[in-house]
């Protein structure tokens, strides 16, 4: 059974509508207590704690930790504390490129994987600060790293993405599908061939 190790609903989704059927389970940590100066290696470090966490308690299934941080010239864009630190967040980052990194991995009962996807956001350099504080009246994005929701009405503070979207939503959806594969995970598609080929092979 696979299990995502967390229950961000958003990311539940993502799985779910993609056909990728697996249950959500909070990770038992304290993630603030889980600290690096490097944000690739903080992603990685709770991305692990977290999928381990949760294998401890699931031995037998296949456990998928994630965690994104947000960054720029090194440095880290959590979740912002307050409207205030929203506030500030935003307008760091305006008119300027940043980097969502998530750290993906895979723990199965025989081994554990790690995939870490880099996707590159410019947020308007246009974007004045009323714009800025109406969105962060919104109340949207205050639960985010970097304090925007891009598959929401974020999508107005940015000029361009390049790299994966969906790792922009949370979750490097592409390179994790290629994970489970290579240890035998089979998609509802592979089903579905086979019994085409058999129905087709018995016309």
């Amino acid at each position: 059974m696979l299990v995502l190790a967390s229950t961000s609903p958003w990311r539940i989704s993502m799985l779910k509508s993609s056909g990728v059927a697996a249950a959500g389970v909070a990770p038992p940590i304290d993630e603030a207590a889980v600290t690096a100066t490097d944000p690739v290696a903080l992603a990685e470090a709770r991305a692990r704690a977290k999928a381990r966490s949760v294998a401890q308690l699931r031995p037998l299934d296949w456990v998928i930790g994630a965690d994104q941080v947000c960054w720029s010239e090194q440095r880290i864009f959590e979740k912002p504390k307050s409207p205030a630190e929203h506030l500030e967040h935003l307008r760091a980052l305006r008119g300027r490129w940043h980097t969502l990194s998530t750290a993906v991995v895979l723990c199965t009962p025989a081994k554990e994987h790690l995939h870490i996807e880099h996707t590159r956001i410019l947020l308007r350099a246009d974007l004045s600060d009323g714009e800025l504080a109406a969105y962060v009246a919104s109340g949207e994005g205050a639960s985010c790293a970097g304090g925007y929701q891009a598959e929401a009405m974020g999508a107005l503070l940015i000029e361009r993405v390049e790299g994966d979207w969906s790792n922009v939503i949370g979750l490097p959806l592409f390179a994790l599908i290629g994970i489970l594969r290579s240890e035998g995970w089979r998609s509802p598609l592979d089903t579905e061939a086979a019994g085409v080929a058999e129905v087709a092979g018995s016309a």
